[in-house]
């Protein structure tokens, strides 16, 4: 298996599939998967010609189970050690919910002498957490209650979430796919309860605003506008305001977990954009 070693000493593990010479994909995932929560998109893009690689972040999936450095700033970083050990050049960069602002920050934090385009689906970014300035978001007891749950019941936790509101099976006529629900809870069950339970105050109090504006990058922002997850006018529009080449593109209905459920549209409209 493929890792590479961050500057504090935590393994990373990493997917690099297609021709080294090819247009480079990378893909950050979501809270609390893996890596493999992009095979649909990994398997559609390779078929396409492009070179796709995809990380399991610190403390999830594959990578080092470490206690410590479950922060945008290191996600960020541990992302940068994955694009330097490649020696990527211009990287398109897609994150999912987490991962998105994984993106975000890393585009902030390290340039984009590397990068070309990004494209952030269902992302956290700008802040999800309820503040003063920002009183459009969540309730703290919100992700309080997640951290509990997290801490106390992971394992009944990670099966409800994705059978509900992740990918919208709990709305009324929808039918409930027990693979995705299943592979969701392999995935998040191979991270560790500390990561998972630190990785909720990363996503939810990080505040992107100031790394939005900083992005001078074409960024498709893609949201559902029945998110359950990542609540749709808290996020995706707001973010598109906030980058400088931001392109909103709404979908009517689809769920947080989009990019599993909805692939067929979320590939195609992706390809468009790296295509234009």
């Amino acid at each position: 298996m493929n890792y590479v070693t961050t500057k504090d000493g935590v393994q990373i593990f990493f997917k690099d599939w297609g021709p080294a010479d090819a247009t480079p994909i990378v893909f950050s995932h979501g809270w609390p998967l893996s890596s493999d929560d992009w095979d649909a998109q990994m398997m559609f893009f390779l078929a396409r010609g492009y070179r796709v690689i995809a990380h399991d972040r610190r403390g999830h999936g594959r990578s080092s189970q470490v206690w410590e450095g479950h922060d945008m700033d290191h996600y960020a970083d541990d992302l940068a050690a994955v694009v330097t050990h490649l020696d990527l050049k211009g990287a398109i960069h897609v994150g999912h919910s987490t991962g998105g602002g994984e993106v975000v920050r890393y585009l902030a934090r390290h340039g984009e002498k590397r990068a070309s385009k990004a494209c952030l689906i269902a992302a956290v970014p700008p802040l999800m957490v309820k503040t003063s300035s920002h009183p459009g978001g969540l309730p703290r007891e919100v992700f309080d209650g997640l951290q509990l749950q997290t801490a106390t019941n992971r394992a009944q936790f990670f099966r409800d979430l994705p059978a509900g509101p992740f990918y919208g099976f709990n709305r009324p006529g929808a039918k409930p796919q027990e693979g995705v629900i299943q592979n969701w809870w392999r995935q998040a069950m191979m991270g560790g309860a500390k990561a998972h339970y630190d990785g909720i105050v990363a996503f939810s109090q990080t505040d992107f605003t100031e790394d939005l504006k900083k992005i001078n990058l074409p960024v498709l922002v893609m949201h559902g506008d029945d998110d359950q997850i990542v609540p749709y006018s808290e996020s995706g529009p707001l973010s598109a305001k906030l980058l400088k080449k931001g392109i909103l593109k709404t979908y009517k209905g689809f769920p947080h977990g989009m990019p599993t459920t909805q692939a067929e549209v979320i590939n195609a409209d992706l390809a468009a954009f790296l295509k234009a």
